[in-house]
């Protein structure tokens, strides 16, 4: 842990501020707002903009200093910061209809080939969407209930399989591990460190003097790719872990 206050936090949102494409909890709001005043925060995963507004903003106290709270959807494929009452987008790397349609059809091969999807089976809400920065592959469907989603791939195996599968595919891509069961597929150099990289840059902010929060910092994890920027990084396992890091960081503010 730094030794005072980071200049800009970024923090993963599923596993690391609330469970899977659940709501943060009223103590997480709670401590956010709190550091929202001290620091500048970036929330940075691969859900679309729409996802990061249901599990984060709106249950933000209303008066959170909303000008230090910075939203990188899609893996940092976009950022967008918040102006005259509105979310601002600075920019979007985003797909061509050529690319989604060929990120979708790599995807549905690799599910077959593999035996990890059977495309007929009905499943929690769609399987692929276009997140328009980045093409998402949900193993059990968008909307597919929490307990289901930790017991289909608690090893990884089954995303390592798949993300093997696609990315063979695609090899101009970006193929990475996101969620539980998701596959997230965006431009080639388009990642979390891309989005780190980015952010600082316009905030004039040294990566030296960030910090990054997540719950898989690890070889193969959907935070790995924030080991290939200058900032720092703190493990965390659980949404109760990082309220526990938020509390130290406002120790030292």
């Amino acid at each position: 842990m730094m030794q005072t206050m980071p200049k800009l936090i970024f923090f993963d949102l599923d596993g690391t501020l609330a469970e899977s494409k659940a709501p943060i909890g009223e103590e997480m709001a709670a401590l956010l707002e709190e550091l929202l005043r001290q620091a500048r925060v970036c929330v940075v995963s691969g859900g679309a903009l729409s996802q990061f507004e249901k599990q984060v903003v709106a249950r933000l106290p209303e008066h959170a200093n909303l000008g230090h709270l910075y939203l990188e959807p899609t893996s940092g494929a976009a950022l967008y910061e918040w102006q005259n009452g509105l979310w601002h987008k600075v920019y979007e790397e985003r797909l061509s209809p050529a690319q989604v349609t060929e990120i979708e059809g790599a995807m549905r091969i690799a599910g077959t080939e593999t035996g990890l999807i059977d495309w007929a089976d009905a499943s929690h809400g769609e399987r692929v969407e276009n997140r328009g920065g980045q093409v998402s592959l949900s193993a059990l469907g968008q909307k597919a209930p929490l307990a289901l989603k930790r017991e289909w791939d608690p090893d990884k195996a089954k995303r390592r399989a798949l993300r093997d599968a696609i990315a063979k595919r695609l090899p101009a891509y970006a193929v990475h591990m996101g969620g539980l069961t998701t596959i997230d597929v965006n431009r080639a150099g388009v990642d979390k460190a891309y989005g780190i990289h980015q952010l600082c840059e316009r905030l004039h902010v040294a990566e030296a003097d960030a910090l990054y929060v997540g719950d898989e910092l690890e070889a193969g994890g959907n935070d790995e790719a924030a080991f290939r920027t200058g900032v720092n990084t703190r493990a965390v396992a659980s949404p109760r872990e990082t309220a526990a890091v938020i509390r130290e960081l406002l120790a030292k503010g």
